[in-house]
């Protein structure tokens, strides 16, 4: 297991507001922690570089142990993974790209491919809003077929009660059924209702476990991605906190899978992280 290190945040110094480093900024403060500023730049100019330094300067003054540079190595993701590892930095911080339908086909958004290769959490900044005394959505999948997504749904609970914690926010879970035509042949789901009680008592030790109340339970039917960023519209979450599992399947690297569908249909802060026993949940390391 591993503590956090140091927060490496992405940014463009080509652009006067940079909301990943506002973000960076908070969390920093909140965990006493290093941040490495990352510009993925393969033509630094004169101006690029006056603002990295007003940037590293930004921070400095405000107490933030902080370094930085402009750099370049073969990509975007190929730069965050690489000065990640060689920072050692454990969370990376990065502001959402907006994709279209079209480039979602002919090639792999920068987004999903970092959520894929990141062996750290990534958070994705959507917006400048506070998180303080907000809401904090963890989306599980609470009737998991393998090990892997139990032990994901454990890690995605321990980040956003942690985050909860330290942002005064209520703590949600939501999480999808299918209906009964896309319940297979689990002789168990004979019907809507049956599923719905199935998922209900697999949320409830998650809840007990992070002191969260029923009515901040959600479970309906449908597939994930549609109910998941309907349910951050409908309690106005400030953060998602959700799962991702890599695919290698020709038809997932062309459409995606599931928590990739959600970022496309979100305007919702994002925490995605992976099912690593190296991942240190937040709530220790805010201590």
């Amino acid at each position: 297991m591993r503590t956090l290190t140091k927060i490496l945040v992405v940014v463009d110094t080509r652009l006067d507001t940079n909301i990943a480093l506002n973000r960076a900024r908070l969390l920093a403060k909140a965990t006493d922690k290093p941040v490495f500023i990352l510009a993925p730049n393969p033509h630094p100019s004169e101006a690029t570089q006056a603002k990295m330094q007003d940037m590293l300067a930004l921070l400095k003054d405000e107490g933030i142990d902080v370094k930085g540079q402009e750099a370049w190595h073969n990509g975007v993701v190929e730069t965050i993974n690489h000065f990640t590892e060689l920072e050692g930095c454990s969370l990376v911080i990065k502001a959402a790209k907006k994709s279209s339908m079209i480039t979602n086909v002919i090639s792999t958004p920068e987004d999903w491919t970092l959520l894929r290769h990141s062996q750290e959490p990534v958070l994705l900044v959507h917006h400048d809003h506070s998180w303080m005394n907000g809401r904090v959505l963890a989306a599980v999948d609470a009737c998991p077929n393998d090990s892997e997504h139990e032990v994901l749904n454990g890690v995605i609970l321990e980040y956003a009660a942690a985050i909860a914690g330290i942002s005064d926010s209520e703590c949600h879970i939501g999480s999808a059924h299918p209906g009964t035509t896309l319940s297979g042949d689990d002789p168990i789901s004979k019907s809507s209702a049956d599923t719905h009680v199935r998922y209900e008592q697999q949320c409830q030790p998650l809840a007990k476990r992070f002191a969260i109340a029923d009515e901040h339970v959600h479970i309906e039917e449908g597939p994930a991605e549609a109910f998941i960023p309907t349910l951050c519209k409908r309690i106005n979450a400030s953060l998602l906190v959700m799962g991702t599992v890599a695919h290698t399947s020709l038809r997932i690297e062309l459409l995606g899978d599931t928590a990739e569908q959600i970022l496309n249909n979100i305007e919702t802060d994002i925490l995605c992280v992976k099912p690593l026993d190296i991942m240190e949940p937040l709530e220790k390391l805010m201590k």
